[in-house]
């Protein structure tokens, strides 16, 4: 067979992901409810993600409840909680939609309006501005947000400047000597100059991108505060001899400053991804938990490590000392996965399954492969192989330990569904060997007397049959007969509830009036039945029962006989027939000793008699209940045992009642 045809996509990622905001404001509960009526109406993942701020902690004591309260609300309505760190609400925001996919923002709109141009924009707009290419849903909200720094959005470090970082980097220098030569007309120290450039450097890292125009801001404000700012001006000498020293010194400060806030941008970006690789991780686990097989476990394996790695994904299970399908999970839904299928990618993941160490892109093995391949494994055991679609961007060392880690759990959940399926399986052959036991127990015991019954008195006929009286002869040809039939009732029984447990047995269903059931029943039962009182109940209405009658009559003829065999001579032994609109029953209930309760719940198990010990002890093998039982469970109906009051054993079984269709 083809290998693509072996291949089974991974399911289509989620379309829509919506996320709300959560906060301790009053009307954040209403916010969060809209969101998950949205999210049920496109049938979109759901995440109420809660941003910790370091004015988080002042939050009083009303505040922290609400909290907690929308948190679980949020909880309850199906939303996946997720946390992150910050000091800029919508940059963490906007940066968790970005890195976990979502697709639409719901917040809540506050009623604060900005007073003058230099106040803090409102969360709404700043989000606005930060993630402009998702759908933000805005939810009036008259409570007004507090405890939020709003800053500029977190963007990827990058050395090369863009020419709007450089404008704006020059606009602030050029600011900063302005206000330096303000500064020194005024008769201000060049202590206060120099602070007004390292502030300078500061606003050029929080608002250009990466490291680069914040080094630039730094060596420009040193020749700029050189060449305007110290005698003599215009020049990048200095009288002072002391001036080198102040603008190493200077530059050391700006450097510094500049690095140490685009670090904290940096740390605000980890800590988002943090919370989406946590979260997914967190996810894999629960979803590898409840995978049946281990087709089902390296089938979630693909999919969240592609969610955790951003990359194209295949992953094969081992069967028998091979892989033969492949589990498939891209990026771009329904992606191209082609490149998974050539004769180079197939030998790179049979010669990790067999030499048990990656081998791929970015090794030394089969190198020329465009996917890197590592193996599902748990100590010396291989459980599968994984290909990790690399062309030349190799895994880095954080990527590369949670590819290890979900690699680690996938083989663990797969070696514990091993095991689980092997202890099933010793289990049900344990019961089987048990079944057995029990059999050959009971026909070693049991049958004994029955057999030495035969052979003795058919011993006795072939070799004194001369001697014995007529009545004699005739009781022991009824004994022999007797115990024949009880041995060929008891084989008969064993092959009836085999038959059945199998569903083998051929049923003969028909209507039939239960009154001529129990009549026919009460033909064959024990002869010691005249030692006992046995009074047949039944209301004067015609109960037509879809069955095979003979078998019902088996049930009754054994709970019956059941009966007789295991209460004193005299009891009573009570038949009742009644019926509701769906079923009959048939309760047969005794005055004797009654059944302990350590044995109720093993009654109707094969083989199983209890401490029970009777004079005719041929007759407790333990096969009668666990016939009936197999025999109503067959007709669609129960069997039960209760207690008897004041004291006994009652046994009902019920039938279900059909509508009668003369025309059958």
């Amino acid at each position: 067979m083809d290998t693509d045809q072996k291949i089974i996509s991974a399911e289509k990622t989620v379309s829509d992901h919506i996320l709300v905001g959560l906060s301790s404001s009053p009307s954040n509960a209403r916010i969060v409810r809209t969101a998950a009526k949205m999210a049920d109406a496109f049938g979109a993942d759901f995440t109420a993600l809660y941003v910790q701020t370091p004015g988080s902690e002042k939050m009083s004591d009303e505040n922290k409840k609400r909290l907690h309260k929308n948190t679980r609300l949020a909880e309850r309505l199906g939303a996946d909680i997720a946390t992150v760190y910050g000091e800029d609400v919508s940059r963490q925001i906007a940066e968790y939609a970005r890195i976990s996919g979502v697709t639409k923002i719901v917040v809540g709109r506050s009623s604060a309006r900005r007073r003058h141009f230099w106040s803090k924009p409102a969360l709404t707009e700043k989000l606005t501005e930060v993630a402009p290419n998702l759908d933000i849903y805005i939810i009036p909200d008259s409570y007004v947000e507090t405890g939020y720094k709003m800053k500029e959005r977190v963007l990827v470090k990058n050395f090369i400047p863009y020419p709007r970082d450089l404008l704006i980097t020059a606009l602030i220098l050029a600011a900063a000597t302005l206000i330096g030569i303000l500064f020194f007309k005024i008769g201000f120290t060049e202590l206060n100059t120099i602070t007004v450039y390292i502030f300078g450097v500061l606003l050029t890292s929080l608002f250009t991108r990466g490291y680069a125009c914040s080094f630039i801001a730094s060596l420009l404000s040193v020749s700029l505060f050189y060449f305007f700012l110290t005698e003599p001006r215009m020049t990048f000498r200095a009288y002072d001899s002391g001036y080198p020293v102040t603008f190493a010194i200077m530059l050391a400060a700006s450097i510094l400053t500049g690095t140490l806030a685009s670090k904290l941008k940096d740390q605000a970006k980890l800590s988002a991804q943090s919370a989406f690789q946590t979260k997914v991780l967190f996810d894999t686990n629960q979803l590898l938990q409840k995978a049946g097989d281990d087709d089902e476990i390296v089938h979630i394996t693909a999919r969240q490590l592609m969610k955790l790695l951003n990359r194209d994904i295949i992953a094969y299970p081992e069967v028998n000392g091979t892989i033969e399908k492949g589990y498939t999970a891209t990026v771009v839904p329904d992606g191209d996965t082609s490149v998974f299928f050539s004769e180079q990618e197939r030998a790179a993941a049979e010669w990790v399954l067999t030499h048990k160490n990656p081998a791929g892109a970015s090794t030394d093995i089969l190198k020329d492969a465009r996917c890197l391949y590592i193996g599902i494994r748990l100590n010396s055991k291989v459980y599968g192989v994984v290909g990790i679609l690399i062309d030349g961007n190799p895994l880095d060392v954080f990527e590369n330990s949670v590819l290890m880690s979900v690699l680690w759990g996938c083989a663990l959940a797969i070696e514990n569904c091993r095991n689980a399926k092997e202890k099933e399986m010793a289990a049900v052959q344990a019961k089987n060997e048990q079944l057995r036991a029990n059999l050959l127990r009971a026909i070693s015991h049991d049958l004994r007397t029955p057999l030495t019954s035969i052979s003795g008195n058919a011993a006795n006929l072939l070799s004194n049959d001369d001697k014995l009286d007529d009545k004699t002869r005739r009781q022991m040809f009824a004994d022999i007969f007797d115990d024949s039939q009880w041995l060929i009732s008891l084989v008969e029984n064993l092959l009836s509830v085999t038959r059945i447990e199998e569903g083998r047995m051929n049923f003969n269903m028909s209507y039939q009036l239960m009154d001529e059931v129990i009549e026919e029943a009460m033909r064959h039962i024990d002869p010691k039945s005249r030692e006992h009182s046995i009074i047949v109940e039944q209301k004067d209405e015609v109960l037509l029962v879809r069955m095979d009658a003979k078998l019902i009559v088996q049930v009754v003829i054994n709970i019956v006989n059941n009966a007789i065999k295991y209460t004193p001579a005299g009891s009573e032994i009570r038949i009742t027939v009644t019926h509701d609109e769906d079923h009959v029953a048939v309760r047969i209930a005794d005055n004797g000793a009654g059944i302990p309760d350590s044995y109720k719940s093993r009654v109707f198990d094969m083989f199983f008699t209890g401490e029970n010990r009777v004079a005719d002890s041929r007759r407790s093998l333990g096969m009668g209940l666990a016939l009936c039982k197999s025999i109503i469970n067959a007709h669609g109906g129960e069997i039960s045992l209760t207690d008897n009051a004041p004291h006994g054993a009652v046994f009902t079984f019920t039938l279900p009642l059909d509508e009668v269709n003369f025309n059958e």
